[in-house]
């Protein structure tokens, strides 16, 4: 019995220290967890790095071109982790998508989209808001467009890191302005160029809103509010479903395969229509057969607009890949330019190895550190569903189709954000409107202050460090370079 005790009293400090153990190892991963997404990406700095020292060869400026693409490297995980949230937060908000399957095509229709598409919008970026001229020399246009790809990341990745989406193509505008006034003046600068600028800071929010929220009230007067929900759907989802195509069409006309073919936005928007016409004859039977057997309610409703949103993240991210990989490598293409031919140019052409750091970055940047701009884009400022989602996402494309007819530029992020709100405060307008006509209708008391902040749909936390975070990105991104480009200056000459 006295052996049996002892036995048992062995087993039972055994399992006391095996459970020591795995305490320790469960707490050493918590705390190690934290560190993967940094390690990797820091790992993918360095190859970028190790890659320009191999493509650019054995020169007297090797060292620079090294240090400046491991800042392109950096940059491009920044906007991963920023910018593509908005082309993929409101499926995963409206659980059309889950955050894996989220990631997996982005990172595939970002990167297809850049390779494909977004070699010729590298140069807008180089040389189209400071004359290369007017730097004087090639050290100095060096400086400055390394200045302000450091400037840019540093303020995404502090945008990133409060939680606050921001249009990185904003903070390389504002890091390349910056530096060019240090390098060469005031004067350098192309102010039309920056006041178009500034004006879309407002211009994207508002349309992107409005049209979002047109959107919603379409669907909700067509097809929610129905008695007969479901013929509703039938006749309407099929034509909303054959223009989100038609417009999608002609987004990618203009925005992403218009940089590898010439396409007028005339023959893009015919491309679009027809387009259109063919997938509502498409869908008609397909929304007919989805629909069999569903109940007469809201929630029924959502399958039928599931497909169509993820298909749109995946368009809006192809697209995205085409335009915003310029941010990325748009300074770093320019750098590579000058080292070669010693002399700054305005046509800037962009090597393959430069893309692929462009490209690879912005995916690895989404899988690493995308998750949490991803939820504060879908579910943290309104609660969005696939039919409140899918507005977002046509408004996207509409807003930019209508941006590019007026002349008007815009920023992707500003316009999903802004439709984003858009949709929350149009459904705050529309059950305030209901609850006011319920009360009038029977008579009964007013609806207390109190009890109106606490129907509040849209978070005004987020409305707030969003709205200032896009205010200070162009002045904060310049002030920034600045003082980037005084220090490369000073320490210019040990290179």
């Amino acid at each position: 019995m006295a052996q049996n005790g002892s036995q048992s009293d062995h087993l039972e400090t055994l399992d006391r220290d095996l459970g020591r153990f795995l305490t320790l190892e469960r707490a050493t991963a918590y705390m190690a967890r934290p560190m993967v997404g940094p390690s990797v990406g820091f790992i993918f700095i360095l190859l970028a790095g190790l890659l320009a020292a191999l493509s650019f060869g054995q020169a007297s400026n090797t060292l620079i071109i090294i240090i400046v693409a491991v800042f392109g490297a950096y940059m491009a995980l920044n906007i991963g982790a920023n910018d593509v949230a908005n082309n993929m937060g409101p499926a995963v908000g409206a659980n059309a998508l889950t955050m894996g399957g989220a990631i997996a095509i982005a990172a595939i229709f970002e990167s297809a989209g850049a390779f494909i598409a977004g070699a010729d919008v590298v140069s807008t970026v180089a040389t189209g808001i400071i004359a290369p001229d007017a730097m004087g020399n090639s050290t100095a246009f060096i400086w400055a467009m390394m200045a302000a790809l450091v400037s840019a990341a540093l303020w995404v990745n502090l945008a990133t890191w409060i939680g606050a989406p921001v249009s990185t193509t904003h903070a390389v505008v504002g890091g390349v302005v910056g530096s060019g006034i240090a390098g060469a003046g005031i004067m350098a600068v192309n102010w039309e160029n920056m006041i178009a600028i500034a004006a879309s800071w407002v211009i994207s929010p508002v349309m992107g809103g409005v049209i979002a929220a047109g959107c919603l009230w379409f669907i909700k007067a067509r097809i929610i509010y129905q008695d007969d929900k479901i013929t509703a759907a039938r006749k309407w989802v099929p034509v909303l479903v054959g223009i989100m195509a038609g417009t999608f069409a002609t987004y990618l006309a203009v925005k992403g395969l218009g940089h590898v073919v010439k396409i007028s936005l005339n023959l893009a928007m015919l491309i679009g229509l027809a387009f259109g016409v063919v997938t509502w004859l498409i869908m008609l039977p397909v929304i007919r057969r989805q629909s069999a057997g569903l109940e007469n309610r809201n929630k029924s409703l959502k399958v039928l607009f599931g497909a169509p949103l993820v298909l749109s993240a995946a368009l809006l991210s192809f697209a995205h890949g085409a335009n915003d990989v310029a941010n990325a490598v748009g300074p770093l293409a320019a750098i590579v330019q000058v080292a070669k031919s010693g002399s700054i140019t305005s046509d800037v052409s962009i090597p393959f190895w430069v893309m692929c750091i462009g490209a690879l970055g912005i995916s690895f940047g989404l899988f690493l550190f995308g998750p949490k701009l991803i939820r504060v884009v879908g579910s943290q400022i309104t609660k969005l569903n696939p039919m409140r989602a899918y507005c977002v996402a046509l408004s996207a494309a509409i807003t930019v189709i209508a941006a590019s007819w007026l002349g008007l530029p815009v920023s992707s992020t500003h316009i999903a954000v802004g439709a984003i709100f858009g949709v929350g405060f149009f459904r705050e307008w529309d059950a305030e409107r209901r609850l006011k006509k319920a009360h009038q209708s029977t008579n009964g008391p007013k609806i207390a202050p109190e009890e109106r902040r606490r129907r509040k749909l849209v978070r005004r936390s987020h409305v707030l460090t969003i709205g200032a975070a896009w205010v200070f990105t162009v002045p904060a991104a310049a002030i920034l370079s600045m003082l980037i480009f005084f220090v490369l200056s000073g320490v210019g000459g040990s290179f």
